[in-house]
């Protein structure tokens, strides 16, 4: 027979344990989640950036912010989702940074060459419509999942832990959600 056992330090407690600690002013509480989760937001903000230039100070100010707001989290449960919403935000405003202060001599070159084709943007835009139309009339938890899975990349455990359900229900959803889709998107094939 397994008997229970309580976490013995910190770093043995769950995210929700630390969040709430940490958002409570507990500063070793949120040492062990910038410990934990910096992997993983270093990881997601290099895709997004597309190289390792900026990664280090979106991180860094990803758990800034996070400190900041920590006592007004809702879910705590949901802290590493909610990280990464950070992350990502930060990393898509790096980028528009970036574009803002692009000199348009250094790319006039290569415009020509790389302009998409009108076609091509016209096509890929009806399908992303499309797309979002489809996702729009799936059921608000099957899209929650699919979104989790196909555009963040989030793993089957972590979906459930953010939709606070079993990982069987987050396959039967994201199941359910890939048929509805392909069956919406059938024309697009």
């Amino acid at each position: 027979m397994a008997a229970f056992r309580a976490p013995s330090s910190l770093s043995d407690a769950a995210d929700e344990i630390l969040a709430d600690r940490a958002g409570d002013g507990d500063l070793r509480a949120f040492e062990v989640l910038m410990r934990r989760h910096t992997p993983l937001l270093r990881v997601t903000t290099r895709r997004i950036l597309g190289s390792s230039a900026d990664v280090d100070d979106i991180v860094q100010d990803t758990f800034l912010t996070a400190w900041r707001q920590l006592p007004g989290l809702e879910n705590s449960k949901a802290v590493k989702g909610w990280l990464l919403r950070i992350a990502s935000r930060k990393s898509i405003d790096r980028i528009r940074a970036r574009h803002e202060h692009d000199d348009i001599d250094d790319h006039a070159d290569n415009l020509e060459d790389t302009a998409p084709k009108p076609e091509h943007v016209s096509e890929a835009n009806s399908r992303q419509a499309a797309l979002s139309e489809a996702l729009s009339r799936l059921p608000e938890d099957q899209r929650r999942a699919w979104v989790l899975r196909e555009l963040s990349q989030y793993s089957y455990e972590d979906i459930a832990q953010d939709l606070g359900v079993p990982t069987t229900t987050v396959r039967g959803l994201l199941v359910r959600a890939r048929k509805n889709l392909m069956r919406e998107m059938e024309a697009w094939r």
